[in-house]
């Protein structure tokens, strides 16, 4: 069991624009199994072909998958309760699902330029953003980085130190395999991408990146003021103690701590049960963060 938490968390978590306009593959309105209806595309970003899917109208609240992940194997469940009030924006980042790699190392820099990148593209001056794990530590990095386009955010197990996750962690990352890699995430790439063979490449720059993992400085988790919302699982890849070290850093922050594991609360794909309900994820406590007026 210890083997298949430290995997899933390695997977899950580890794991200039080139101009104003969008330029999409074959675009035109999707469903999925559930009937929702959504446009989906291509965008080139930063030397990029991002992929994208947009579902919803209203306030945009643009989604950022985990290490390892698409946007379905992390949000297939709570996109359709998100999109019912806003437009939801959710995007594959580099190497990961239908988007192409670059050919350089990852990191969660250049993914938060790519997305404001992306951004810009669609002419989306300002969202809201939520990032799950590798995602959730993206999304610190665009606020951070490009202030002016954020919104809220809501942080999912994300990491922003090193001593966020217990010692073992980066021990084992060292020896990080495919083939331990949770086999629903394997399914759920080969389902969407283009090249099954670039599952190994997904998988090896993404542990790279978690292999050579710097902490944030301090001083620019402390310089956040946009509205934050804190995520994590009591039996989280993410100790408790960092996530109150973060909602004590950023100043304008909420925390709570859901019983389950990484991801267990959004519906992440590897955490799913047999005796899952909707009820059981987090989109009221998100809804109600989004919509609440700021004084």
């Amino acid at each position: 069991m210890k083997q298949i938490l430290i995997y899933l968390a390695i997977a899950i978590f580890t794991f200039t624009s080139c101009g104003n306009k969008t330029e999409k593959t074959d675009p035109n309105m999707t469903t999925t199994n559930d009937g929702i209806a959504f446009n989906s595309g291509y965008s080139e970003v930063n030397g990029l072909k991002m992929y994208y899917e947009i579902y919803g109208q209203g306030q945009p609240l643009v989604l950022i998958h985990g290490g390892g992940s698409t946007i379905q194997t992390s949000f297939e469940k709570i996109i359709p309760l998100l999109a019912k009030n806003r437009k939801v924006i959710a995007v594959e980042l580099q190497a990961h699902g239908r988007t192409n790699d670059r050919g350089k190392d990852l990191s969660f820099e250049q993914d938060a330029d790519d997305v404001a990148a992306f951004l810009k593209n669609l002419n989306i001056d300002k969202a809201d953003f939520f990032g799950f794990s590798n995602g959730g530590t993206t999304t610190l990095q665009i606020t951070i980085r490009h202030p002016k386009i954020v919104n809220k955010i809501i942080l999912g197990s994300p990491l922003a130190k090193r001593n966020g996750v217990p010692d073992w962690f980066w021990g084992f990352m060292k020896q990080a395999k495919l083939e331990n890699m949770p086999e629903l995430l394997k399914v759920g790439y080969r389902k969407v991408a283009a090249d099954p063979n670039g599952l190994q490449v997904m998988h090896d720059r993404d542990a790279k990146r978690m292999v050579h993992f710097k902490d944030i400085p301090e001083e620019q988790i402390k310089s956040i003021q946009t509205p934050t919302l804190i995520i994590i699982g009591d039996k989280d890849v993410i100790t408790p103690e960092h996530a109150i070290e973060l909602h004590r850093q950023i100043a304008n922050s909420e925390l709570a701590i859901i019983p389950g594991v990484h991801g267990e609360y959004m519906g992440e794909i590897t955490t799913i049960r047999p005796d899952f309900q909707e009820t059981d994820l987090v989109v009221p406590m998100i809804e109600k963060f989004l919509n609440k007026k700021e004084k």
